[in-house]
């Protein structure tokens, strides 16, 4: 196994920072894993496991050794008249994988279409859109313990899985990585429609009875008009989660501002969107140098060419104090901070 020295990262991470790695290799077969951890078993530098590099910030140079996964390939592994599981290997495109589900109407994955990444990022935020989370169809997780150099599986109830968390993203972050994940598919699809953007497609479409295909081209259309392309303009989707409240915040909100982008939650806790917080307080478009708010999306902060990742982060913060200081609410990073 070779390790490349003071490697680029600018093109393996969607905000296109520029930054380097001290040391940089790819891993292509657990065997490759297996190598690199008997062979550097003394490593005292950090190790980061790379994937499509779509959920993180770089905002220095990192010390340490890159892993960018490149486990690929797809199987389905068991099927019945209702249900299909398909394991997908860790460096397969996200996106990809909901074409081909799709494509053989396997339901389940198509309201996370167009989601940037790679299928091993997907259970560690567990990640979600279009009322749909990938927890809902996700069967069992396969690992590499890094200690041990086992293989690991992880059953659906032993993932921890909550709004954009997993245990792999909190206690396992520094000792499983993700090589595969085994997905439960219904091969009679029932549609989820209930989001109001895709019910107002499907309706201004004239599509009385959508197929998973009909779900999927929507939602590609709704992100690609609400989003930017990271190959156009560096981002890493949103960069805030929706903060959760209770009732008493809510209403003193709701009170001030009747048009609240909100949704109720069990518990007398109500989630509020982070992108009507962050353009309520006027952030929506601005620009920091080549550091900015989306002019689209309010949630989603970009690079407009040469940003640092500092500057953006320093944006971030002087957003998230904003939100503070307005409505008395902390927002979270979505994004992973390096």
């Amino acid at each position: 196994m070779i390790l490349l020295e003071n490697f680029p990262l600018k093109f393996l991470n969607s905000f296109h920072t520029d930054v380097y790695a001290k040391y940089f290799t790819t891993i292509n077969d657990i065997d490759e894993l297996l190598e690199f951890y008997s062979e550097n078993i003394n490593l005292t530098l950090p190790v980061l496991i790379l994937g499509g590099g779509n959920n993180i910030l770089f905002t220095k140079n990192f010390e340490g050794c890159v892993l960018k996964i490149r486990i690929m390939g797809i199987e389905p592994i068991e099927e019945n008249d209702d249900f299909i599981f398909i394991k997908a290997n860790a460096g397969e495109d996200w996106d990809d994988f909901v074409a081909y589900c799709t494509n053989k109407n396997y339901g389940g994955l198509e309201n996370l279409s167009l989601i940037p990444g790679q299928v091993g990022s997907s259970p560690i935020q567990n990640i979600g859109a279009y009322g749909t989370e990938v927890k809902d169809v996700i069967s069992e997780v396969h690992t590499f313990n890094t200690s041990t150099k086992e293989t690991e599986i992880f059953k659906n109830d032993q993932c921890q899985f909550g709004y954009r968390n997993s245990i792999f993203k909190s206690q396992l972050k520094e000792t499983h990585i993700i090589t595969g994940v085994v997905f439960k598919l219904n091969k009679n699809p029932i549609l989820n429609t209930n989001y109001e953007s895709v019910h107002k497609e499907l309706i201004l479409k004239g599509i009385i009875q959508p197929t998973i295909q009909d779900i999927r081209e929507i939602i590609c259309d709704i992100r690609k008009n609400k989003l930017p392309d990271p190959q156009l303009i560096g981002n890493a989707g949103s960069f805030f989660k929706n903060p959760t409240i209770d009732k008493q915040l809510f209403e003193d909100i709701k009170e001030k501002n009747p048009e609240v982008v909100s949704f109720a939650l069990e518990n007398e806790k109500y989630k509020i969107a982070a992108g009507w917080l962050i353009e309520k307080c006027g952030w929506k478009g601005y620009r920091e140098g080549d550091a900015g708010v989306h002019e689209k999306q309010a949630l989603v902060l970009v690079n407009h060419g040469n940003a640092q990742g500092a500057q953006i982060l320093s944006l971030a913060d002087k957003i998230k104090q904003n939100i503070i200081d307005t409505f008395g609410i902390e927002l979270e990073f979505e994004v992973n901070i390096i």
